[in-house]
């Protein structure tokens, strides 16, 4: 079998300035992560304190979570990158549940629409979700996880 030798070409030399597209990249990549949302490593679980109501389950709180995985999703059901992650919530649900993984979805309406407890019910049954949801409709759960994107997701 023929093989053949790439040459070899360094992006940086000590002592050598970086060419000036890989200096903008590296600012732009500076100007990025200084806007990035800084999220604890770990930490406690915030309550739940502040929903509006509960679907598929009685009021959760991190006390009685203690010991469990919890994947904490903050979703809104018209949301197209939340319905891509809904497969994947559901799987984990019925696959790890009883590993001791509580998924618990945190719907907090995007439109007005969202608002309505009946709006978010006919969408959890229709779309089958089954997991817990605290209904955030004044967003009190989305401000304690300092929360700011939709689909996002805690464990």
């Amino acid at each position: 079998m023929k093989t053949r030798q790439l040459p070899f070409a360094a992006t940086h030399l000590p002592g050598v300035p970086a060419p000036p597209q890989v200096s903008a990249d590296a600012e732009l990549l500076r100007r990025l992560k200084a806007r990035a949302a800084e999220l604890p490593i770990e930490g406690n679980l915030p309550a739940f304190t502040g929903a509006n109501a509960w679907l598929n389950s009685p009021p959760l709180t991190p006390a009685g979570l203690r010991g469990q995985v919890v994947a904490v999703d903050f979703w809104t059901f018209t949301c197209i990158n939340w319905l891509r992650t809904l497969p994947y919530l559901r799987a984990w649900a019925k696959k790890y549940g009883d590993k001791g993984l509580v998924v618990i979805g945190v719907h907090t309406p995007e439109f007005p629409f969202e608002r309505d407890i009946e709006n978010v019910r006919r969408a959890a049954r229709d779309l089958k979700v089954e997991y817990p949801i605290a209904v955030d409709s004044d967003y009190a759960v989305w401000n304690a996880f300092d929360n700011h994107y939709w689909p996002a997701l805690y464990l």
